[in-house]
């Protein structure tokens, strides 16, 4: 038996050569030469100045996003400073910029614009809430898209309401737009019942009938806060009121939905004093809606600005989701401790609650000190973070914007900037725009002085002079600037500053972590195209003609194992200039696997479940009438790596299909003459 060990492998002289060639060819080529891609549009691991990206031209407002034209870009709607001419600005994706592309005037003043598919045709409509030649009422009119783009001229004028703004919903699961409100001079609820029929258009489009709710109702504020959103765990929209109880006394109703039942009242109470607002997002990462409530002892008529404010939040309390251990398997034990697996998510808990009472806070600053007080309570469901705690310093809240007539609420606005899973704020104080990142308590961390914190807020203030240089911001809010799957910053201003009344903001900084966004049609042509009445016009997706009230759930590990749930609510808030984008956007935090579970439920009382989700993708759900049914694409990222990416691969492999050949060769050469060498050999002991 021979052994043979390897010999150190010396390529032949031409093959040494060759590479000796090519390396002095690389070194000596300059760099732009040897880098194929296109200079990056934004550089620095900062927020970045994008400018007014073509929104330069007007000095008027956004009021509304929606994807106008069905190229899953986000556009934005105009109102002109007069508050009577809207236009609708598209997205160019090639020249990363707006262009106008539709504008009409309406006669009265404008107060709100809600875009939405009223027709039920996969199209933006376009809903005008405007002044009335009575003080007391709202006037409603439709604008209907044409089939080749833009709006007809002559709107639907529709019943009016009270000032309260109404707000849209789905009142029997038919998957039309119905709107909640009031009547002039009514105190009964009621619904604006979508009848539209595209066989009679010359029908009524909505008619008035009593709100499907069954129970004591109360008194809508005006502003209001109201909201279709999911509360109580099923994934369907519930309805959540704002009522008005006297000077400076709010409270609130939750009606649960029934399916073709209607809704329940399932609870009511007061609201913290100096309510303001209510906005809703998962804040602690746990598979439920929690409320933010933004509060301020007094409110500035003239300037808009609020005193003594905090942000309260009252943490949605609910079945949570089940833990694998030893001792309690990851399929449940109810009777042992009831929670939700992972394929339950999307299970009803009647016994949700909201709190608005909870432990004392000790002071931020005293907190630095001593450690923090004990609760005064037992109830751990509910925080309250005052202003000047996460701003550290005595900062002013902006609350409304006093340069609108009428002056409209500023709410805070709340979204995953770094990706991690929690939602961060986006505040406006005295003229400036304050980014401020969730993160874990820990000792000194502004927002966790209070015993039962479950999350601090740091404010950003490294590599953000491009929102810290702005002083005349009336507003602000997130949006994903050319669907790159970042969360960046739209501010509106009052342009004072003579720099334009828009300002988009690019959030450059680098996130170890991924994404997720989700749109959920309304079931306009559910096969994924519309075809037009008139047959010479090309086919359309219905991409633009999202649902309110939608709402998603997931489980997702993380990269050390551990599984968490989380919710993110559709568009489920449009009244005031709410300025939601039409997606539900989410972060995934950092993970190395899909998406277990995605849950995705709308009024029809269906839920559409998918396992094991590309992380950093695009998902659109067209409901049908079955779950079966349901038309769903999922669009990856584009980059422009990608291609390159490819080729790099093929040619690697090239290189290595080479460099195996040539060893190859060489060792084929070497066995020969290995074997003449042996042939040659005289034995002697033969002899």
């Amino acid at each position: 038996m021979r052994i043979y060990f390897c010999r150190r492998f010396r390529p032949p002289r031409r093959v040494s050569l060759l590479f000796f060639i090519i390396s002095v060819a690389l070194f000596a080529a300059p760099t732009t030469a040897l880098w194929p891609f296109p200079p990056k549009r934004f550089s620095g691991n900062a927020l970045i100045r994008a400018g007014s990206l073509g929104l330069d031209d007007g000095d008027g407002r956004v009021i509304a996003f929606g994807d106008f034209n069905g190229d899953h870009f986000v556009d934005v709607m105009m109102l002109a400073s007069d508050q009577h001419t809207i236009s609708v600005y598209l997205w160019s994706h090639d020249d990363f910029s707006f262009h106008r592309s539709a504008s009409f005037r309406h006669p009265q003043r404008i107060y709100n614009v809600v875009p939405g598919d009223y027709t039920h045709d996969g199209k933006l409509d376009v809903l005008v809430m405007s002044q009335s030649a009575s003080s007391t009422q709202l006037s409603l009119s439709l604008y209907t898209a044409k089939s080749g783009g833009g709006f007809h001229t002559n709107p639907t004028e529709l019943p009016p309401s009270s000032l309260a703004q109404p707000i849209p919903f789905d009142s029997d699961g038919l998957m039309r737009i119905d709107l909640l409100g009031l009547q002039p001079g009514s105190s009964q609820l009621k619904t604006w019942k979508n009848t539209w029929n595209a066989s009679e258009p010359w029908g009524p489009l909505f008619e008035i009938v009593d709100a499907p709710f069954s129970g004591p109702q109360c008194r809508i504020s005006n502003p209001h806060s109201n909201a279709a959103v999911d509360l109580d765990g099923d994934c369907i929209a519930d309805i959540f009121l704002v009522c008005d109880e006297g000077p400076g006394r709010k409270s609130f109703q939750i009606w649960v939905s029934n399916s073709s039942a209607g809704f329940t009242l399932a609870q009511s109470g007061s609201l913290p004093a100096g309510t303001q607002s209510v906005v809703f997002a998962d804040m602690d990462r746990d598979g439920t809606i929690d409320l933010v409530v933004t509060t301020c002892t007094s409110v500035s008529q003239s300037t808009g600005l609020g005193t003594n404010c905090a942000l309260n939040i009252a943490y949605n309390t609910q079945l949570p989701l089940c833990v694998p251990s030893s001792s309690f398997p990851l399929t449940g034990n109810p009777a042992a401790a009831p929670c939700r697996t992972p394929d339950k998510l999307c299970v009803a808990d009647p016994k949700f609650s909201f709190t608005f009472s909870g432990p004392v806070r000790s002071s931020f600053f005293f907190l630095l000190q001593r450690p923090p007080q004990k609760s005064l309570t037992h109830d751990q469901n509910y925080v309250s973070v005052p202003i000047s705690d996460l701003l550290q310093g005595d900062a002013k809240l902006q609350v409304l914007d006093t340069s609108f007539s009428p002056a409209q609420p500023v709410l805070p606005r709340t979204g995953d900037a770094d990706l991690d899973g929690f939602p961060d704020w986006l505040l406006v104080t005295e003229g400036r725009v304050r980014l401020l990142l969730s993160v874990p308590c820990a000792r000194g961390v502004p927002g966790c002085a209070a015993s039962n914190a479950r999350r601090g807020w740091r404010e950003v203030r490294k590599g953000v002079e491009a929102l810290a240089n702005i002083v005349d911001a009336r507003g602000a809010v997130f949006v994903d600037m050319d669907e790159d799957g970042t969360l960046d910053v739209m501010v509106q201003r009052t342009g004072e500053q003579g720099e334009g009344r828009v300002l988009f903001v690019q959030n450059n900084f680098y996130y170890d972590a991924f994404f997720m966004k989700a749109i959920l049609l309304n079931g306009a042509c559910s096969s994924g195209w519309c075809i037009p009445e008139n047959s010479s016009l090309p086919w359309y997706p219905p991409s633009g003609a999202i649902t309110s009230g939608a709402s998603y759930k997931y489980t997702i590990l993380d990269t050390s194992g551990r599984r968490s749930a989380a919710q993110i609510p559709q568009l489920p808030q449009t009244s005031y200039q709410a300025l939601n984008t039409p997606y539900a956007f989410f972060g995934l935090g950092r993970t190395n696997n899909y998406i277990e579970n995605l849950f995705a439920g709308v009024a029809r009382h269906r839920v559409a479940a998918l396992e094991m989700v590309i992380p950093n993708s695009k998902l659109v759900i067209n409901p049908g009438a079955e779950p079966g049914d349901w038309h769903k694409e999922l669009y990856l990222r584009p980059g422009q790596w990608i291609p390159w990416v490819g080729l790099t691969v093929l040619g690697t492999m090239v290189a290595l299909a080479g460099v195996v050949l040539i060893l190859h060769l060489n060792e084929k050469r070497e066995d020969e003459l290995e074997r003449r060498r042996a042939s040659h050999h005289i034995n002697f002991d033969a002899l």
